[in-house]
């Protein structure tokens, strides 16, 4: 049987974390939307006028470019979300929370912070701050 440092352990145990996570927030489907496009949504509906860059979506998620349009497409065709086209450079186009966004936004947030206590009900305070410390070092701060 091979072995492997602790760090990579790490990091495969992170990565089927973050599955076993997802899988929790199927929940979400109750509200017509996955994890993706509620953090999608969050990150809109803090934005500054409820709108921010395709970029600066990629960024804060961590997504490629092309996996936000595509996280964004069926979003936009369910009216949650809109296009802007800036009118000084139209090779820089905006992502807006609709009305209909933020309504499915407020009602699918009771049902993520419910699931998010369920997942962490045992998890201690001090434990959370070293995880989010540790996450943050990685790369994971998406504020």
């Amino acid at each position: 049987m091979s072995t492997i440092n602790e760090s990579l352990l790490l990091l495969i145990n992170l990565a089927k974390a973050q599955t076993t996570v997802s899988r929790r927030f199927d929940r979400l489907s109750a509200h017509g939307i996955g994890f993706s496009d509620f953090v999608i949504l969050y990150l809109l509906n803090n934005a500054a006028d409820g709108r921010m860059r395709r970029v600066d979506l990629a960024e804060k998620t961590g997504f490629t470019a092309s996996g936000v349009t595509r996280l964004l497409s069926p979003l936009e065709k369910v009216g949650l979300v809109t296009r802007e086209v800036n009118e000084r450079d139209a090779r820089v186009s905006y992502v807006l929370i609709t009305a209909a966004g933020k309504r499915v936004y407020e009602e699918a947030v009771v049902t993520a912070e419910y699931t998010a206590k369920d997942i962490l009900q045992v998890t201690k305070t001090k434990s959370l701050k070293a995880i989010t410390e540790l996450l943050a070092d990685l790369g994971g701060n998406i504020q």
